[in-house]
């Protein structure tokens, strides 16, 4: 009788442990589940902050370009094309907005139809030589490192994000978050070279 006493509160007492342990390991997917979701949610508000640095920084270089075309034009009546071209990216910029790989085509052609510019202006001495072109070559500097800062962090945390989307757990998580790798702002080395107007007056 008291054998069959202690078999059974052995087995009651095993089965609250094996209950237990159940409950701990649950507890721990769940705390687990819980930072990883989190954990992706920061990510993605990187992110969004970073990028919406980069738009801010853009906007700037972009609303620059009326004044360019008009400090130049009277100087570079042969570079009309090229003058328009600039116009046009900044006009689509002002009715489609910026968003997603959009933007980074955009910076992508800028940054081309500006190293196109900065040849031309080689031809024009005395465009170099003027005041109000010296002076709008510092601002477009200065936008330029802002730009260039803004694109380390934007791709430090998209590389961030993307890592996390790619392994695995968080990889399971991202696909019913519906998470999608995001773009790099990834630049040319020549063109990172030749968009460096302040180059232009040193040579």
């Amino acid at each position: 009788m008291f054998e069959q006493h202690t078999d059974e509160s052995e087995l009651t007492g095993g089965l609250q442990l094996g209950i237990w342990i159940i409950l701990g390991i649950v507890l721990v997917a769940v705390v687990a589940a819980i930072s990883v979701y989190n954990g992706l949610i920061g990510k993605k508000n990187q992110v969004e902050n970073a990028e919406a640095s980069i738009d801010v920084m853009l906007k700037k270089r972009f609303d620059l370009i009326p004044n360019m075309v008009e400090s130049v034009k009277a100087y570079m009546a042969h570079e009309s094309s090229l003058l328009q071209e600039l116009t046009t990216l900044r006009t689509q910029v002002q009715h489609d907005g910026l968003a997603g790989e959009q933007k980074v085509t955009l910076d992508k052609q800028l940054n081309a139809t500006m190293s196109r510019f900065n040849i031309a202006v080689e031809n024009y001495p005395d465009l170099k030589a003027s005041e109000n072109f010296v002076m709008l070559q510092r601002s477009i500097n200065e936008a330029e490192e802002q730009i260039s800062a803004a694109r380390r962090a934007y791709n430090a945390s998209v590389t961030d994000l993307n890592n996390a989307i790619e392994m695995f757990p968080s990889s399971l998580f991202a696909s019913r978050m519906n998470l999608k790798q995001r773009v790099l702002f990834e630049i040319p080395e020549q063109e990172r070279q030749n968009i460096n107007v302040g180059q232009l007056f040193h040579k």
